[in-house]
């Protein structure tokens, strides 16, 4: 038996199995080596394991690995702190829920509007739910349909956004789809992210290869350097928020530096 939940738990594995060099572990790189990274009964030895079971795991049947297991996993294969976050919520989610209808509570919406500063929520896929005029004015959110008010349709797909970001584009584009990552393994499964993932790879001639790297990362502070086409250069610094009523919304919201 084998889903797409299990499968996506399984490619995070390999994909970090294969960037983590031999001699980071204390391994000789040999000649004989095919390809980049450990082997697979080279991970399983590390972590305690059987190499079976290891295998099970990295292409994704119906295997559900234990606490102990994951934090052995996460020790063998040199994962950061988030990464091993990631793996441990990859082992325990329910990626059988389907994306319903989000709904910005009528106090967080008046709030968002109050801001004199860049502000807007976003759902569990990114789509823009609410904003207020001072970030309309930034992301032009006011000019999308409401198909393309999604953030990463925005920055990957739209030249606008490349002109915005500059130089800093790449950077930024390739650290949301990171960001990103991490949200959609958890829905796996749903339709509305699939979807959202066959249009990046169509329009976007970046995201496929970012994508395939499967990293992953944590952010909830930062700051961004535009360069608007009216107001110039624009230095903000931006926080994100979850929603009380509902954790999957996130408010953000910028400040001028």
């Amino acid at each position: 038996m084998h889903d797409r939940s299990r499968g996506v738990f399984g490619d995070f594995l390999r994909s970090r199995r294969l960037k983590l060099r031999p001699e980071a572990v204390g391994l000789s790189n040999g000649r004989r080596r095919r390809t980049a990274g450990l082997r697979r009964e080279e991970v399983a030895e590390l972590a305690g394991i059987g190499v079976d079971w290891y295998i099970r795991l990295e292409q994704g049947r119906a295997v559900r690995p234990s606490t102990s297991t994951v934090d052995a996993l996460a020790r063998a294969l040199r994962l950061t702190k988030i990464e091993h976050a990631h793996l441990k919520r990859l082992a325990e989610a329910n990626t059988n829920r389907p994306l319903l209808p989000e709904v910005v509570p009528d106090t967080v919406r008046r709030l968002v509007e109050s801001l004199d500063q860049p502000a807007y929520v976003t759902g569990r896929r990114w789509d823009v739910l609410a904003w207020n005029k001072a970030a309309a004015e930034i992301f032009g959110f006011d000019r999308l349909k409401t198909e393309d008010r999604n953030i990463l349709v925005s920055v990957l797909t739209r030249p606008e956004a490349r002109r915005l970001f500059g130089r800093d584009w790449a950077s930024e584009a390739k650290r949301m789809v990171a960001h990103f990552r991490a949200t959609h393994d958890l829905s796996a499964n749903d339709p509305a992210f699939l979807e959202l993932l066959e249009r990046l790879r169509r329009e976007s001639a970046e995201f496929s290869a970012w994508w395939s790297a499967h990293d992953v990362e944590s952010v909830s502070t930062g700051r961004k350097s535009l360069l608007h086409p009216k107001k110039g250069n624009v230095s903000l610094e931006y926080s994100t928020f979850q929603s009380n009523e509902n954790p999957a919304l996130r408010l953000t919201i910028y400040t001028a530096l």
